[in-house]
């Protein structure tokens, strides 16, 4: 269980908040609050459970806390919502659908002997205001971190936050996972999923080891995009760094990581930015079209698990462990297709004598299908893929000199973890920050466009719209 510094922690950190929006831009501030909370904050269990509220932990705090922290200092800056209408729609969606979920849920489940509540209004009320939560990194980066510089200073933060976590990440492969239980008094999951080839794959204060090297990733292609693009830092200094951050990430022993590197990290260095733009948005549609392939039953899981076998056992038993959760989970879902089972575990299968849980929600995928149906996997999975169609389709419409090329590698970045919560679960704060930054560039650069330069024949200048 977590100890009284878990939860002083939890506790101080809207005032730490308040500091970093004191002493900093309010980009950079949302930015390192935000991010310093996810890397360094206890994992739940440790939270603070309210009435009528979800609990409060390290997810959701620093959000709630910065939101409140910018409203005290900038005031309300426009409209807290997207200006394009699609997004809008996925909005309100991504809200609602748990009132609707509660709603279709008001009778109890039961596996023989074993029952699971029904569920009620003040459960409908608290998953709302859980998706509130969820959702506020996005919005408040939308408005915040739409510019040019603010990519940059994303990049920047994921860089150096990588430099820093380097340091207890190096610890724990050598020691084994421990700073967690160290600091906080409990190991937030199975220590012997941290045991790699050997060698231990560090945890520090996430909540598995996947989570930690999915950052390290994102630090590496940071560091490479900067290499290759900034010119304030000094090309030699971004250089070591890559170069550093890469070897870290190889001994972090983390195979499903070191293939997305191996992936991003030459598109991030040789590719225009536009291109790599245009591939982001495959990525993250192909994405998307897993669920719905797996659910007509297109997914080809034999020659994928006999491919894996060839590289190494152990990863072909783990996918098809999880193929048989998937299948298991998706005929649950199939039983309440349209707006899922809601919480309480309902959404999983049960032994119908002991009561013990059968099934394994790993992706997020299945886990969005099993609670809130179709309809919330794709507000949420909209939400995230959405602003890769909207910076092609206005990248593709300006010069080239008018794109800041820091958002090519954050798109990459945020399709690559949408590819991620397929087999794991790693939706997090910082990978709604990187979808809000883009969408908030997006519609900047939408309405840069709306007032160009136009030079009528025999006329000065003049200016008008395009649209």
């Amino acid at each position: 269980m977590p100890n009284g510094i878990a939860y002083l922690a939890l506790a101080v950190w809207p005032l730490v908040t308040v500091l970093f929006f004191m002493q900093l831009r309010a980009d950079r501030a949302l930015i390192w609050s935000l991010m310093l909370a996810y890397l360094f904050l206890p994992e739940p269990p440790a939270a603070f459970d309210m009435p009528l509220m979800p609990p409060l932990n390290k997810h959701n705090i620093p959000a709630l806390a910065a939101f409140a922290v910018m409203l005290w200092r900038h005031g309300p800056r426009d409209s807290l919502l997207p200006e394009f209408w699609p997004a809008r729609i996925l909005l309100v969606i991504f809200m609602l659908t748990p009132m609707v979920t509660a709603a279709t849920n008001a009778d109890p489940v039961f596996f023989g002997r074993v029952g699971l509540p029904a569920l009620t209004l003040k459960d409908g009320i608290a998953l709302i205001v859980q998706q509130a939560l969820l959702i506020l990194p996005f919005l408040m980066a939308r408005q915040h971190l739409s510019s040019g510089g603010s990519q940059r200073e994303l990049l920047v933060a994921l860089m150096v936050g990588g430099l820093i976590y380097s340091l207890p990440m190096l610890l724990e492969m050598r020691v084994s996972p421990q700073l967690n239980l160290w600091v906080y008094g409990y190991y937030q999951h199975l220590f012997g999923q941290s045991i790699r080839f050997g060698g231990f794959r560090p945890v520090v204060f996430l909540y598995h080891g996947l989570w930690v090297t999915f950052f390290c990733m994102t630090a590496v292609v940071s560091a490479w995009a900067l290499w290759r693009w900034d010119r304030k830092i000094g090309n030699m200094r971004l250089m070591v760094a890559a170069v550093y951050l890469t070897m870290v990430l190889v001994m972090s022993k983390s195979m499903g990581a070191l293939i997305f590197a191996t992936l991003l990290v030459p598109l991030v260095l040789f590719l225009r930015p536009r291109m790599q733009v245009r591939i982001a948005l495959v990525i993250g549609l192909l994405a998307v079209s897993y669920p719905l392939m797996k659910g007509a039953g297109l997914v080809p899981e034999r020659a994928l698990t006999e491919a894996a076998a060839r590289v190494d056992d152990e990863r072909a038993g783990s996918l098809q462990f999880r193929f048989d959760n998937e299948n298991d989970l998706l005929d649950r879902a199939y039983e309440k297709p349209v707006f899922g089972w809601g919480s309480w575990g309902r959404n999983h299968i049960y032994d119908p004598v002991s009561g013990r849980m059968l099934t394994v929600t790993d992706g997020r995928w299945i886990i969005l299908i099993g609670v809130y149906g179709w309809i919330g996997f794709l507000a949420e999975f909209g939400l995230l893929v959405l602003p890769l169609f909207m910076i092609w389709r206005e990248t593709g419409r300006v010069p080239d000199e008018d794109v800041s090329p820091f958002i090519a590698p954050l798109s990459l970045l945020l399709a690559i973890n949408v590819v991620d919560l397929l087999p794991n679960a790693t939706l997090t704060p910082l990978t709604w920050l990187i979808a809000g930054a883009l969408v908030g560039y997006a519609e900047q650069l939408s309405e840069k466009r709306k007032k160009v330069p136009v030079a009528p024949e025999g006329k000065g200048l003049q200016w008008q719209s395009v649209m």
